[in-house]
């Protein structure tokens, strides 16, 4: 008897990438830029679904906490939304659609119009998007955060920065100021509109938790992490970020992106395991007290040495 074709289930969003940006090396203060294919904009993992649930439950019980925009910002956002739709559907087909203004999601059977959307620009297309995204604009000579989705911040409350000039977001940020302030100022005011740019940031903490608006700078020894447990207990953090001009509005779309895994899954290459150990060595006093690695420091470092001496000789 003939049955015909059954259809095939849709195709899944491939595992997260491992990005190991850490570098057994003296430290360095710089931007650490590197050229991408645009069509590498956006990253769509795994983790899709969760992180979506998660970001629509951020956005319903803590809104003020995550979006805001200042007044000048809405035709960037607008741009926004409608690149990121254009660009979902020609690089993700499996998984959204655009007939006219409206959008499919099929990963969340959700069905957006894009002509009359039911949230902000920017609001919208922070729901299509596991990246946080920033809109910088150019105010008297110097670019300004006017608008941002960030749900997942690491250590650091959207209301503090909102309406301020990236010298004044990186203030707590040791060496910026003196080192990188008018670079990255000079950078973001070349940018080409065909230019698609990324950096990766990363640090060891002791939550994995993506929602982190505070926490940064603790000095504070924790005596329950230990060099026994401490694979468990900690994690390393990475942000993918990307800079792209938009061409109509002349602003610059910031995105990051979230990575965390657990230091022991890493450190189970003893290879990993010392590099990262030499990178923890290398930070500045400033900076290990900037990413809060002075309580569970020491603790770290002889977890990742046991585990950096199992290498086979």
């Amino acid at each position: 008897m003939h049955h015909p074709p059954q259809p095939l289930p849709e195709p899944r969003p491939e595992p997260a990438p491992v990005y190991l940006p850490f570098e057994d090396a003296p430290f360095r203060m710089a931007m650490g830029l590197t050229a991408e294919r645009t069509e590498d904009w956006i990253e769509l993992d795994e983790h899709y679904t969760t992180e979506m649930a998660l970001r629509r439950d951020l956005l319903a019980q803590r809104h003020d906490e995550v979006f805001a925009t200042q007044p000048g910002s809405e035709a960037a956002q607008a741009e926004v939304l409608n690149s990121l739709a254009q660009h979902l559907c020609r690089r993700f087909p499996a998984w959204f659609e655009q007939t006219g203004y409206a959008l499919r999601n099929r990963l969340t059977g959700e069905h957006w119009d894009l002509a009359n959307p039911p949230y902000a620009a920017l609001e919208l297309a922070g729901r299509l998007v596991q990246e946080d995204l920033c809109i910088l604009q150019e105010i008297d000579g110097a670019p300004h955060l006017t608008a941002a989705i960030l749900c997942f911040p690491s250590r650091w409350r959207l209301a503090d920065k909102i309406g301020r000039p990236m010298h004044m977001i990186h203030a707590p940020v040791p060496f910026y100021g003196e080192r990188l302030s008018k670079p990255v100022d000079r950078f973001i005011g070349l940018l080409k509109d065909d230019k698609l740019v990324s950096r990766l940031n990363w640090s060891v903490i002791d939550d994995p938790a993506l929602f982190q608006p505070t926490g940064k700078g603790r000095t504070a020894l924790d005596p329950s992490i230990t060099a026994q447990n401490a694979g468990e207990r900690l994690v390393l953090r990475v942000e993918r970020q990307t800079l792209r001009r938009l061409p109509e509005t002349g602003a610059v779309l910031f995105t990051i992106k979230l990575y965390v895994r657990p230091i022991a899954g890493i450190a189970a290459a003893p290879e990993l395991a010392s590099r990262l150990a030499g990178a923890v060595r290398a930070l500045p006093p400033d900076m290990q007290r900037y990413k809060s690695l002075q309580p569970y420091r020491q603790a770290l470092l002889d977890y990742l040495d046991h585990r950096g001496s199992m290498a086979t000789p």
